[in-house]
């Protein structure tokens, strides 16, 4: 093994792996294995969790950046994502160009997708452990003492402030599982787009199961890969009549089957607090998805965000240095078009074996 690899397996244990890419590039992962989804949510049935299939076939497991990514041009001219320590996470990069570099790699990288990231908060929510984070600049909002190392400041309103730290810089408790094998910084530092979900008109849509983890399968504005949800969870072509919606209903976030245009009505509920419509139901694999809470239990005060407007708008999870309390594992900011840039939006590459 190279000194990289036995530093990852000293300090990391049998679940991070160092994986390289097409040009022989090195990214630190974790593994997840394959589980259930009762094995995440209680009373949940035995079906395999949506992250663990691809295209009709289920996976062993799954690789996760153990890092927000930086993007690196490399000899071919291409730039690629990779999960480093220590790094400034590259921000400024709209859904497209953030999939492209993960996309680059070769087969079986792509941009992290909200299957599996649901995978890793309802673990995390299972296990008895919330990771904390950067959610408030350069600090975690309920422990101050716990930091990362600055690698950007900015000024507003006349007043500099810290923004993001360095990749796996804060504490073990800044990892999902409260350990250096985890997966570091998922709750703030910088917002984490999603790939394989979306909504239009408020409608729910996604690419079943993990098959967004397939760069052959289009994740494009016009794709026929896109489903609807049914209540009774059954997947339908969008457009569908009584398809999953959310609106905005007695001041939150509804899970309804009718949707009320509020062009550009950015509304924010906690996760907590999300809510049915009289009469609606919510399926399973919405709770698998972590789109909606599996129980009434607490969930961090992590909060979920949409706008009502008839635009395409895509996700992104974990929230940002500013986010305080509402950002976290279930924090999903859903009011964005997948051409939004800003300094405070980055990404994950994942991996499976296709």
């Amino acid at each position: 093994m190279t000194d990289l690899e036995v530093a990852v397996q000293l300090l990391g244990g049998e679940t991070n792996k160092v994986i390289y890419d097409d040009v022989g590039m090195p990214s630190i992962m974790v593994r997840f294995d394959k589980g259930n989804i009762a094995d995440v949510i209680t009373g949940g049935s035995e079906n395999t969790h949506p992250a663990f299939s691809v295209d009709n076939a289920e996976k062993a497991a799954f690789w996760y950046s153990k890092y927000q990514n930086v993007a690196i041009r490399c000899a071919d001219g291409l730039y690629r994502a990779y999960s480093l320590p220590l790094q400034d996470p590259k921000t400024g990069i709209n859904f497209d160009v953030a999939r492209g570099y993960c996309e680059n790699k070769g087969n079986g990288w792509h941009i992290a997708t909200n299957a599996e990231w649901a995978w890793i908060a309802l673990q995390c929510r299972k296990n008895g452990f919330m990771p904390r984070g950067n959610n408030n600049y350069g600090k975690d909002h309920s422990r101050p003492d716990e930091k990362g190392i600055v690698t950007y400041t900015y000024i507003d309103n006349g007043t500099l402030y810290n923004g993001r730290v360095a990749t796996g810089s804060g504490p073990k408790s800044w990892a999902h599982n409260n350990d250096a094998s985890g997966v570091w910084d998922l709750n703030g530092n910088v917002y984490e787009w999603m790939g394989g979900y979306r909504t239009v008109a408020g409608e729910i849509q996604i690419i079943p199961y993990n098959n967004a983890a397939n760069k052959l399968n289009p994740q494009t504005v016009d794709s026929t890969l896109w489903k609807a949800i049914m209540p009774d969870g059954s997947l339908v072509d969008p457009g569908t009549a009584g398809t999953l919606k959310w609106d905005y209903a007695n001041s939150k976030i509804t899970l309804a089957t009718e949707f009320t245009l509020q062009e550009d009505a950015y509304k924010s509920t906690s996760f907590n607090a999300l809510a049915l419509a009289d009469g609606v139901t919510c399926p399973e694999i919405m709770k698998a998805l972590a789109l909606f809470p599996a129980d009434s239990g607490n969930h961090g005060g992590d909060y979920f965000y949409m706008n009502n407007g008839a635009a395409e708008r895509f996700a992104s999870r974990g929230g940002s240095w500013s986010g305080g309390s509402y950002g976290g594992v279930f924090n999903l900011l859903g009011s964005n078009a997948r051409s939004h840039t800003h300094h405070n939006f980055g990404f994950r590459t994942a991996f499976v074996e296709l």
